[in-house]
């Protein structure tokens, strides 16, 4: 399977690992880490090294507590140079840009990204879909609940017996807004959108039965990275401890049919969805001993 963006193609023939850089003040568990553009061309430098395929830069925090709103002018005078800077250093590497907001989706691909991750899957911003078909930009769509102040939290978290159901139900009506809009089905991505809107049992059971998503036909990419769930499960209070927390998750969700994991920890989950992935293969006529 290849995800196509606005610079290439990304070939899912092995785990991809999405490497996170949050140019924000106040994310959950790296906010004010990259203060300068040096910082970011650290942080940058290691992702790559360590293995990630694609760098995600954001420059607004959903943080399950207390996250502000910010305005367009703010993210653009956060993200845009982050992008420039990597997009100059490393131009094979695909970007993609975090946002909700269609006019900083804009700028961040004339800047040089590929990718636009909408952790609304369309639903905040009617112009969104508009922007990435006139950019033929690759996309993510998540399921989240709410808006930016409040997906993150559990106000929202309000399922049936069928969670998975309806995440499913409720992910393919962006999917589905969004072919209508002309954004072709090769570019698109989906998220079910793990710890968003979601306890700790729901998001257990997004992975438990990833194979729903998987079946839908698109790429499949999960955001467990340092997540609330992994510390109820690990007791890792800081969300710096569940690194290890993340890569067991990522393995099972790779069986179960995803490609694409966004991590903050890449050596980590690299080895490990490494190791599975071998493992998986190795049964095969064409699988590596």
């Amino acid at each position: 399977m290849l995800w196509h963006h606005a610079t290439g193609a990304l070939a899912l023939d092995r785990p991809r690992i999405v490497g996170i850089v949050n140019v924000t003040p106040d994310s959950f568990s790296d906010g004010g880490q990259l203060r300068t553009l040096d910082d970011v061309r650290g942080r940058v430098d290691r992702l790559i090294a360590e293995g990630a395929d694609v760098i995600d830069i954001g420059g607004e925090s959903t943080r399950p507590q207390g996250a502000v709103p910010v305005n367009v002018e703010e993210e653009l005078r956060r993200v845009i140079p982050a992008i420039r800077s990597v997009a100059a250093d490393f131009p094979g590497i695909p970007i993609s840009i975090d946002t909700v907001k269609a006019s900083v989706a804009a700028e961040a691909l004339a800047a040089g990204a590929s990718i636009v991750n909408d952790v609304s899957g369309f639903r905040l911003d009617a112009n969104m879909a508009g922007v990435c078909v006139r950019s033929n930009a690759g996309v993510v769509l998540m399921h989240s609940r709410g808006d930016v102040a409040d997906m993150a939290t559990f106000t929202h978290a309000d399922y049936g017996e069928d969670p998975v159901e309806e995440v499913t139900a409720e992910l393919m009506r962006g999917v589905q807004h969004a072919v209508e809009a002309g954004v072709a089905p090769a570019r698109i991505a989906i998220d079910p959108g793990i710890g968003f809107s979601k306890r700790g049992a729901q998001s257990l059971a997004m992975l438990r039965e990833l194979n729903r998503f998987a079946q839908l036909g698109f790429p499949v990419l999960v955001g467990v990275s340092r997540k609330r769930f992994i510390g109820e499960i690990t007791k890792a209070a800081s969300p710096a401890d569940r690194a290890a927390g993340t890569a067991g998750a990522n393995v099972v969700a790779l069986e179960r049919g995803a490609r694409l994991f966004r991590v903050h920890d890449v050596k980590l989950s690299r080895d490990a969805l490494d190791v599975a992935w071998a493992i998986m293969q190795s049964g095969s006529p064409m699988g590596t001993a």
